[in-house]
């Protein structure tokens, strides 16, 4: 693993302090959990079954943007003529497949009919960023996948080779290929797959360039001052895909929610905002709808385009608004 201005010797460290969670309040924390009553937090019923249009994926057009959400921070990202996958999770998020938050639905493409990817994004170790199995199945094909530094030991650990793997540092810069190219940038996070490797690896947000369009993939942050230098020296965007869900004021530090998503994508100065990281597993104590009620009333105040596609729908990117409230009848 390279050299890291953003390792202190012992761990990675965040661009400004940082609370992870829980630190000074576990009693709190424990009372919400187990005791104190969050209805909601589960759809009434499984929402879907939601499928994509394979015939309409698989053909990958030049000079365009598309994005087709998996659930979660699971994303088909199509710019210019390239199609890259940021942290597929299909299984539960957890070390153990018998306990552990569960899908709300199954990812609406098995993982045998993605169609084919050029990259995958791997932003940091958490398990509701980083499947063993689905990356490991995947890597068989030999798609490059790119990822935080220290990451790619854990992936070479599953056998993945080292040729497939490019770990990256914040601002650092790859070659994707026809004109394409992935800079890693600053997050506000964490990182550690048990309670004992903790910020053993970084975390990440990425800028995706084409010659045509430029998007900002978000990954987990919480807020801090660096979104404006991301937005002057990777912008403009087109598409900015900020997390909303598994919020609370316990952990604002590590995970923004609605309030903060909104300030952040006017720091970024995008065009439009995608909330991502909510409606697909229980991390939090909020309502599994609260993240996109909340995230379009502060965009309405604000005056934001939001994009909220369907899970497996395809959506061309146009610079509008498009809302799809697919949530609804699963409430």
């Amino acid at each position: 693993m390279q050299s890291s201005a953003h390792f202190d010797g012992k761990v990675f460290v965040n661009p400004i302090p940082t609370k992870v969670g829980g630190e000074g309040n576990m009693g709190k924390l424990l009372y919400e959990y187990f005791i104190k009553s969050h209805p909601n937090r589960y759809p009434a019923k499984t929402p879907g079954p939601f499928s994509a249009d394979l015939n309409k994926l698989n053909l990958l057009p030049p000079d365009t943007l598309r994005v087709t959400w998996l659930g979660h921070s699971g994303l088909i990202i199509e710019i210019d003529g390239k199609r890259i996958l940021t942290d597929p999770v299909y299984r539960r998020a957890s070390p153990f497949q018998f306990m552990g938050p569960k899908r709300f639905f199954p990812a609406p493409i098995a993982l045998d009919k993605l169609p084919h990817l050029d990259a995958i994004i791997i932003s940091h170790d958490h398990y509701d960023h980083l499947d063993q199995q689905v990356i490991v199945a995947l890597a068989t094909k030999g798609t490059p996948i790119y990822t935080s530094l220290g990451v790619g030991a854990i992936l070479q650990k599953w056998g993945i080779s080292q040729t497939h793997i490019t770990e990256m540092d914040w601002w650092q810069t790859a070659d994707l290929g026809d004109g394409i190219t992935l800079t890693s940038a600053p997050a506000r996070h964490f990182s550690g797959r048990s309670l004992f490797n903790r910020n053993q690896t970084l975390w990440a947000s990425f800028g995706i360039k084409g010659p045509v369009h430029n998007v900002y993939y978000g990954a987990d942050s919480g807020m801090h001052p660096l979104f404006n230098e991301i937005g002057e020296r990777l912008g403009p965007f087109d598409l900015a895909m900020l997390e909303v869900g598994a919020a609370d004021p316990m952990w604002a530090d590590i995970h923004m929610g609605p309030a903060n998503a909104t300030n952040a994508m006017l720091a970024l100065g995008a065009k439009v905002l995608m909330p991502i990281h909510w409606g697909t597993f229980n991390l939090a104590l909020h309502t599994w709808t609260e993240p996109v009620e909340d995230v379009m009333k502060y965009a309405a105040e604000k005056q934001i385009k939001l994009l909220l596609p369907a899970p497996g729908q395809t959506y061309t990117y146009n610079g509008e608004q498009y809302i799809n409230k697919w949530w609804e009848p699963f409430m």
